[in-house]
């Protein structure tokens, strides 16, 4: 199978394609660099010994995209592209909603026009309210409460009633916790334009004193040392999820959603206590206030990706967070 993968120099989608190659599938990216690099698909060919084909097209451009479709037989689609900042989605709201659900809509357009019937979708915990029960459920209740999540709320709605209205079609909503890690080789990983959002980029980056100190928002909340709890899951893990996935929609039609996490939930301090503990290095910290809209404790229940794709975690914290600073220390060298 050839498979288009949108955003497929970013992050996850970066490890994802070393996923498909290494399982035998033909790749084509598709990605602006808007919020990756060209270093990326460097890392990938190195890591996979392959020549991958790209295409440097903005998603949310029509005829860019129906280009790619033009001269590609593309089987089935992973669609990664997107912007990711929750904070900044706040700011930008209409920049969120233009880009995210443009790109998703026009891939839309462009799979019927070229009769494409699978895709696999980016999707994110987000899209779970707070006052769930926890592990949470594929049914729990949805909701969002910032511009970037209701992207993804939105996304999963619009390829719902696309797969309701044409029954040829198979897509797989993939809900994703918290990915951290970095590929074995240090070749790929997670690299944050500006300020890190995300935890463990930001403890990497203040271990290689590019920041000066972590803040971790809140010690006080209902969880057993009082910091917010979440379901981290290794990027590699996560990837090999996605083409779980792309196995699964080869024999099924519909929508489906499932959440790729652990099941299990660690505090922040366990995770900076860990990384420093297998890194053997400290990382300076200090507690400041709580951040507006974290919960206290969100982790997946993974049992429906187990049982119907065949996914499982396997990494563990120490993998992840050894892989994050093999990764962040050769940032300074050249592919």
């Amino acid at each position: 199978m050839k498979i288009l993968v949108s955003g497929g120099a970013g992050y996850i989608g970066s490890h994802t394609c070393v996923e498909l190659i290494q399982n035998g599938y033909n790749i084509i990216i598709a990605d602006n660099f808007s919020n990756s690099s060209y270093k990326a698909v460097k890392g990938i060919e190195t890591i996979t010994n392959s020549q991958v084909k790209f295409y440097e097209v903005d998603v949310c451009c029509e005829e860019s995209l129906r280009t790619v479709f033009n001269e590609n037989k593309i089987d089935a689609i992973i669609h990664f592209a997107g912007f990711k900042a929750v904070y900044e989605s706040i700011e930008k709201p209409l920049m969120y909603y233009s880009n995210n659900l443009g790109a998703t809509m026009n891939l839309c357009k462009i799979m019927a026009e070229f009769n494409v019937t699978k895709l696999v979708f980016s999707s994110s915990a987000t899209v779970y309210l707070a006052d769930n029960p926890v592990p949470l459920t594929e049914i729990a209740n949805l909701g969002a409460i910032n511009p970037y999540g209701w992207t993804k709320y939105m996304g999963e709605q619009i390829l719902s009633d696309v797969a309701k209205g044409n029954p040829d079609i198979s897509i797989a909503l993939l809900r994703y916790f918290n990915p951290v890690g970095a590929h074995e080789s240090g070749l790929i990983g997670e690299i944050p334009k500006g300020v890190p959002n995300n935890l463990v980029p930001y403890i990497s980056q203040t271990a290689a004193g590019i920041l000066k100190e972590l803040t971790i928002h809140g010690d006080d909340y209902d969880t057993p040392d009082g910091t917010c709890v979440r379901d981290y899951v290794h990027v590699c893990d996560l990837a090999a999820g996605h083409v779980k996935a792309i196995e699964y929609l080869k024999n099924n039609k519909g929508s489906e959603v499932f959440n790729l996490g652990t099941g299990k939930g660690a505090s922040v301090l366990e995770m900076l206590n860990t990384f420093m503990e297998v890194n053997k290095i400290n990382v300076p910290y200090k507690i400041g206030p709580r951040r507006m809209g974290d919960n206290p404790v969100s982790y997946a229940n993974p049992e429906k990706a187990e049982k119907m794709l065949g996914f499982k975690a396997e990494r563990t914290l120490e993998d992840m967070l050894k892989s994050s600073w093999v990764f962040q220390k050769g940032l300074l060298h050249t592919f």
